[in-house]
């Protein structure tokens, strides 16, 4: 394997495939230590791998305990990786065709009850320009349920506040406009007036969120944000912006909204996707049940 077959490769996932730079990040990583191991263990090309070789792989990684979801992360890299190889009749054949996706647990999704997001809510100090736009963060990740790299992309001409809307670059590149509510357009635009003038240090700037350098908010440091909120009112449920984006789908599927509707606000490509918000809480059970059962 040659360092410009996987530069090849992963222009292809950004021009052909419009895949973010974060899976060609991770793609690229995958590839790298898919050939490391091949290397030390059996001397082979990339032309040479046998299903068989796939499999020692694969044992490697249940031996490390790595969960199931990264386990077919990278098998979804190589599979791509070889398809490609194979079309630039680099090799004759795709081995990882033949190897089987391990099937993912069927765990629940983490979500908040309201209680609890209204903890977070109320204990946030909005004197401070940090505090406003924290505040405006959560409840825009709580109102429209996008991911933490949607949200820290946004500038500021985004928002449509005279129509309530977000414009969102989500996934491969896909765009959506999603609604936003009362609550977090406030909160925005209080955080635009009074916060995040004192916060950025070039005017031409666009970026939505800024952070205490005055620059864009990072992944990390919206996460690390987050997790201090948490620490701060000793929550015991762990906090990142994906709890809240389930915490979003779950809430809306509770009080009636349908699944196609959750479908577009999340961005997803397959209503697959989304049926694992379809679990209901136990509030929910008993409303419905106190409604509907005769002897109830």
């Amino acid at each position: 394997m040659t360092q410009s077959e996987v530069d090849s490769f992963l222009s292809y996932l950004q021009v052909e495939k419009r895949a973010s730079l974060h899976t060609v990040k991770n793609y690229q990583i995958d590839i790298l230590e898919f050939y490391e191991f091949i290397q030390q263990r059996f001397t082979l090309t990339y032309a040479a791998v046998s299903y068989v070789h796939i499999r020692e792989y694969l044992q490697d990684l249940y031996e490390k305990k790595l969960a199931r979801t990264s386990i077919s992360r990278k098998l979804s890299a190589l599979r791509s990786f070889w398809s490609f190889l194979l079309r630039e009749e680099l090799v004759n054949e795709n081995p990882f065709v033949l190897v089987q996706t391990p099937k993912k647990g069927s765990r629940l999704p983490t979500f908040l009850y309201a209680d609890e997001l209204e903890v977070l809510f109320t204990s946030i100090d909005t004197s401070k320009p940090l505090g406003m736009r924290n505040l405006a963060i959560l409840e825009l990740l709580y109102a429209t349920g996008i991911r933490v790299t949607e949200c820290v992309t946004l500038n500021i001409e985004d928002v449509d506040f005279d129509l309530a809307t977000l414009f969102v670059q989500g996934k491969g590149q896909k765009e959506r406009y999603v609604p936003i509510g009362a609550f977090a357009l406030e909160a925005i635009d209080h955080y635009i007036k009074q916060g995040r003038s004192q916060l950025v240090k070039n005017s031409s700037e666009k970026a939505l969120f800024i952070n205490f350098r005055g620059s864009r908010l990072t992944d990390r440091g919206l996460r690390k944000m987050l997790t201090n909120l948490v620490e701060d009112v000793t929550l015991s449920t762990r906090i990142s912006p994906h709890v809240i984006r389930h915490t979003f789908a779950t809430h809306l599927l509770n009080e009636g909204a349908d699944l196609r509707t959750v479908q577009e606000l999340l961005g997803h490509s397959e209503l697959s996707s989304t049926q694992i918000y379809t679990h209901v809480t136990k509030d929910r059970l008993k409303e419905v049940y106190s409604h509907t059962h005769p002897r109830a």
